[in-house]
């Protein structure tokens, strides 16, 4: 009679547990991630958090296929057609260069992107209604531009002339910079441009931003500055230049700040994207959405090392302090 409860209670146990793709023999969704960066970051992990929250167990009701380029944009062609050839149903590329080159090697399998000016870049029609494969979330307003601007003038008040390092060819950064005009006018600050192509410019672009007298510095987001955050910073507290960036990564590899979309939100958001996909909505059907959670990261040891006291005004702002 025991053995028969026993029994009973297993068999109740096994049918009240819904089967898992291997057990069922459906196929085990699998999700393709592109970036050019050298390794996983806030926006990878925050994207794994949103399909836990949604439910999904990975290696068991999801596969992840996760493709670097370690800094090598070069090679983001190569890596995109590696994650066809296994078949994935969904490609999460971050950053346009990762969504530009998932585009190159599919009209067909469904792209979530997070990037900049997506529609400037070409990735959508438009917001409201993307077309085609893609679909996403956009990360770098170019109005938050003057607001990291005003930041870094709170925090080196004797700032009178700020260098920009930025990409000419990329769109964003061109009507970035001319936005910024307005805004340093308002500062009572000059602003001086010093242009990168490559991640070989960084050293004479630093160099050029101590000849031309710069006394702070704003890092425009871009896949070569992301990639390169840690050498940034170290670049410039070397040279002893106060500089905001819009990647968390920077302020915590030692840059005095960070001001931007949270990175690993956005991408936590990216996941519902994936899951609507997955159970049938079409990408063009899905809006590009726009970031609505920011945050402000200070570095205590960069403002120490370059001499500066952050202000309280700017400290009870920040969401995260490194100390």
């Amino acid at each position: 009679m025991k053995a028969l409860t026993l029994l009973t209670l297993v068999l109740s146990l096994v049918l009240a547990s819904p089967p898992s793709h291997a057990q069922s023999g459906a196929k085990m969704p699998r999700i393709g991630m592109l970036t050019s960066a050298f390794d996983p970051h806030a926006g990878f992990e925050g994207f794994r958090q949103g399909l836990r929250d949604l439910g999904y167990v990975e290696g068991q009701s999801i596969a992840l296929e996760a493709r670097f380029a370690e800094g090598k944009v070069e090679r983001l062609p190569a890596l995109a057609a590696e994650l066809l050839s296994l078949k994935v149903d969904v490609i999460l590329a971050t950053g346009v260069l990762a969504a530009r080159a998932a585009q190159h090697a599919t009209t067909t399998i469904p792209i979530v992107f997070g990037g900049s000016d997506p529609v400037g870049q070409g990735l959508v029609a438009s917001l409201a209604r993307p077309g085609g494969n893609t679909t996403g979330l956009s990360f770098n307003d170019p109005a938050l531009m003057g607001k990291r601007l005003e930041m870094l003038k709170a925090a080196v008040p004797g700032a009178t002339r700020v260098a920009v390092l930025w990409h000419p060819d990329f769109s964003p950064h061109v009507e970035s910079l001319h936005g910024l005009k307005s805004a340093a006018q308002a500062l009572g600050v000059a602003l001086h441009p010093v242009a990168f192509r490559h991640p070989s410019d960084f050293e004479t672009g630093f160099a050029a931003m101590r000849q031309g007298g710069a006394d702070a510095l704003l890092v425009m987001g871009h896949p070569m500055t992301f990639n390169a955050a840690p050498h940034l910073a170290e670049l410039a507290v070397r040279g002893r230049l106060p500089a905001i960036a819009l990647y968390r990564e920077f302020a915590q590899a030692g840059g005095l700040m960070a001001y931007g979309a949270s990175i690993a939100h956005l991408y936590r958001r990216a996941a519902s994207y994936v899951d609507k996909i997955l159970k049938g909505t079409k990408p063009a059907d899905l809006p590009v959405e726009q970031p609505t959670k920011f945050e402000l990261i200070i570095n205590l040891k960069a403002a120490q090392a370059l001499g500066l006291t952050i202000p309280p005004s700017l400290l009870v702002l920040a969401d995260e302090v490194f100390q």
